[in-house]
């Protein structure tokens, strides 16, 4: 950690250092708020507001992209570039039977990763950003995140130098992986199960789509059955999640196979270690790698950038000195004729084996997760010129020595390297291995976080281990949770064999997934050409089927391990969303009407006593029954009332002067409000005081607008219009003076109806009841003040 970094958990009274705005410890002064483009409003709960429209500035230069190429190689590439340690002892399990065989493994390896890696992921995946056009959306993103830049630096920054910013340009540019491609097909056809869209959502810049102009009936109808069909929705969910939960899942098997493969080579210069001494030694790296996820990894990219970038150079380097001692006739393996005589010598052999070839695909899914840190440029040019010819070349370097000897072929690896590089490269390969694992840890601290946000995951504590650095998190029970399976799985196995069939289903379910939902994207919002997606299916798709098929061959001999892991976090992430859902239709079939809050308000029992009253509910479209609770057991109201919801979009990112959606509820002399604060999932929320201060500031602002438009269309001006903004300023001045700002939430507690179905019972009363024992409470992930919190609790009867 560096110095003056401390951790800042979500909840503390510390501000965070992912949020919009000043780093750590600065205050937001009140002229800077007011400098912010002015508040989006809305005059009715369901009325469509104005564009913003974002200036535009030239796009990013060659050398900052450059820069970010460099600094992505530290962070994205650590388990594709240590895959040559395992790749070809799991194709060959068995010892090699014929020489030919090398060159036919070698052939599926080097088309695997041009067709998959290279041509999938790094050339069209990476366009199915949550930008969403698939074609020239680098240059549009950018200009759109300079123009953010500019504003912040003006904003919080002053003239301070730019130079410190350039990891946090790189974050929030796009966001990768499933929930990206799900998110994505959310914000463009009515999939989400979760009734809470508003036309004002679709006038923030991020989330509105550059679509093609072409329009074609196959979309309408796609795009007709996903909206009115709930069996798809809850499909396309549970997808999600399975897809969640795999890449999850590569973050307990790439420490646990990674970690062990380069830990196995040091039985080369020390043959008398057993298996069981290279295991444990494996298990204290992992319980050290993961007792200091706490400290944060800060500069990561920079950090751990020279020391891959030295293991990709040196991996090439061997493999050219393998080629060119060896055999250099292994170049023909560039012929996939050789791929089709390996069948037909091998049959069913051959394609049990692509279980093993798979593994040289490892961390392709890794690189559409980790796209929310960097720019797909910057991707593009280190994977195109350093990655993949390193890769390719080590891998032709093993083959080339396998050829002269085959029986080295269990320790491929360690056997082919030139004794006087032996214990260098045995270090850089164990530091490989760490930053492999690292970036699977990473980023399912990560993923976790955008499923909370999106209220597909239990509430969970998280840390932010830098005032400084974006994107550095931490959850405690997620890696309590990684650590204890890590070891329990490589204690279990004890070997890679086992671990490269567990991790070959994970890997082929992934990729199955990914090209299932953007399919769905090419016919619905890309509306591709109908020969190109028939053509992405019968390559593509088949491939990665084939794949699948021959690692589910393998369930019995570990492969199960993933299936099981991903079925229980399924379980999880659905019996949470399960109840949430269903307190949320609750609440929202429950509503208070405009006439009963009226009648409620303007009660003579109803007592209006001085301050600013925060009622948090996560209802959107009205307000929640808990009021009328709070009024029966509190007959007071604050003089100035705002019901503030927080939502999280699916967008990775909600701009400052886009975050708060205010309306007027009649009538005026009332003074309540509703607020809608709108998040995207990698936002994080801000700290109470920071948060007071904007909301005030941007309400005063919502007043003085809505009069201002009132005057607009009466075509006139009149005194008494500007003594009606003063009046009501006033007002808000006035209650933050006498009474301050009191924070009011409601405790609901979720009870199936006498007669429900079992299911129904079990779900609720039971699985949701008990995860939420767990999770943490609502005023601790809001960052509420408890010394000012008030909560009232009640019990919704669930049907």
């Amino acid at each position: 950690m560096e110095q003056g970094d401390s951790p800042v958990e979500e909840g503390s009274s510390a501000s965070s250092p992912e949020r919009d705005g000043p780093m750590a410890g600065e205050s937001i002064s009140k002229s800077s708020i007011r400098s912010m483009p002015r508040v989006n409003k809305f005059d009715t709960f369901d009325f469509e507001a104005g564009r913003n429209s974002l200036g535009h500035n030239e796009g990013l230069s060659w050398v900052m992209i450059t820069k970010l190429a460099v600094q992505s190689i530290g962070v994205v590439y650590g388990d594709l570039g240590t895959s040559p340690l395992y790749v070809l002892p799991g194709i060959f399990p068995n010892g090699i039977k014929d020489n030919e065989d090398i060159l036919g493994a070698l052939s599926l390896i080097f088309y695997s990763i041009v067709i998959i890696f290279m041509l999938k992921y790094v050339w069209i995946v990476l366009s199915a950003n949550d930008h969403g056009d698939g074609r020239s959306s680098f240059r549009r993103t950018s200009k759109m995140l300079l123009n953010h830049l500019k504003f912040y630096e003006q904003m919080f920054y002053g003239n301070e130098s730019t130079n410190c910013m350039l990891t946090r340009s790189a974050i929030s540019a796009f966001t990768g992986g499933t929930f990206a491609l799900y998110s994505l097909i959310c914000r463009y056809a009515k999939t989400s199960l979760i009734p809470n869209q508003q036309k004002e959502d679709r006038e923030i810049s991020n989330y509105r789509l550059q679509l093609p102009d072409r329009r074609q009936k196959r979309a309408s109808m796609v795009k007709s059955w996903l909206e009115n069909s709930i069996r798809a929705k809850y499909f396309l969910l549970l997808t999600t999640m399975l897809g969640t939960s795999m890449v999850i899942g590569d973050g307990i098997l790439t420490p646990c196979i990674s970690v062990l493969s380069a830990v196995g080579g040091i039985k080369m210069a020390a043959s008398s270690l057993t298996d069981n001494t290279v295991m444990w030694i494996s298990v204290g790296i992992l319980v050290f790698l993961f007792s200091i996820q706490r400290f944060g990894t800060h500069r990561v990219g920079y950090t751990f950038a020279p020391i891959l970038s030295l293991w990709f150079v040196s991996i090439a380097l061997i493999g050219i000195f393998n080629f060119v001692n060896h055999d250099p006739s292994v170049i023909k393996a560039l012929n996939p004729a050789y791929i089709i005589a390996y069948f037909k010598r091998n049959h069913k052999e051959a394609w049990i084996s692509l279980g093993g070839v798979i593994l040289c695909l490892t961390g392709s899914e890794a690189l559409f997760a980790d796209l929310g840190h960097f720019y797909i440029r910057s991707i593009q040019v280190s994977s195109c010129g350093l990655v993949f010819p390193a890769i390719v070349l080590a891998y032709f370097g093993q083959a080339s020595y396998l050829r002269k000897h085959p029986e080295g072929v269990s320790t491929a690896f360690y056997s082919s390297m030139p004794k006087p590089v032996y214990w260098p490269m045995f270090v850089l390969a164990v530091l490989a291995a760490i930053i492999a694992s690292q970036s699977l840890i990473s980023a399912a601290f990560a993923i976790v976080k955008q499923s909370v946000a999106l209220g597909c995951f239990p509430r969970v504590k998280v840390i932010h281990t830098s005032n400084k650095v974006e994107g550095q998190i931490y959850i405690p029970e997620i890696n309590a949770f990684l650590m204890v399976a890590c070891v329990g799985v490589t204690l279990g196995f004890k070997n890679t064999l086992q671990m490269g069939n567990a991790y070959g289903i994970a890997v082929g379910s992934v990729f199955v997934i990914t090209s299932f939902f953007l399919i769905i994207v090419m016919i619905m919002i890309w509306k591709t050409r109908i020969i190109y997606i028939l053509a992405y299916i019968m390559t593509i798709g088949v491939i990665e089927l084939v794949f699948l098929s021959s690692v589910l061959y393998k369930f019995m001999d570990g492969g199960f391990l993933p299936l099981i892991f991903s079925f229980l976090m399924v379980i999880v992430m659905f019996v949470w969303f399960y109840g949430y859902r269903k307190k949320y239709y609750y609440e929202l079939d429950n509503k208070v009407s405009a006439d009963e809050l009226i009648k409620v308000a303007s009660s003579k029992n109803i007592r209006r006593v001085p301050g600013l009253a925060l009622f948090y509910s996560e209802l959107v479209q009205g307000i929640t029954p808990m009021f009328t609770h709070y009024v029966a057991n509190v007959p007071a109201l604050h003089s100035v009332l705002v019901f503030v919801t927080i939502k999280s979009l699916p967008i990775s990112h909600v701009s400052l002067e886009e975050r708060f959606l205010f309306v007027r509820l009649e009538p005026q002399d009332l003074a309540i409000y509703r607020c809608v604060v709108r998040y995207g999932y990698r936002d994080v929320g801000m700290e109470h005081g920071v948060f007071e201060e904007m909301l005030v500031c941007q309400l005063k602002e919502f007043i003085e607008n809505v009069e201002l438009d009132l005057d607009r269309q009466s075509s006139k001006v009149e005194s008494g219009d500007q003594e009606g903004i003063r009046r009501d300023r006033g007002l808000v001045d006035e209650a933050l003076k006498n009474g301050g700002i009191t924070y009011l939430m409601g405790e609901s507690e979720l009870v199936a109806v006498k007669g429900s179905a079992p299911a129904d019972r079990v779900m609720i009363n039971c699985l949701f009841a008990w995860l939420k024992s767990f999770v943490r409470q609502q005023d601790q992930v809001f960052m509420l003040p408890r010394k000012r919190l008030l909560k009232v609790g009640v019990t919704y009867e669930i049907s």
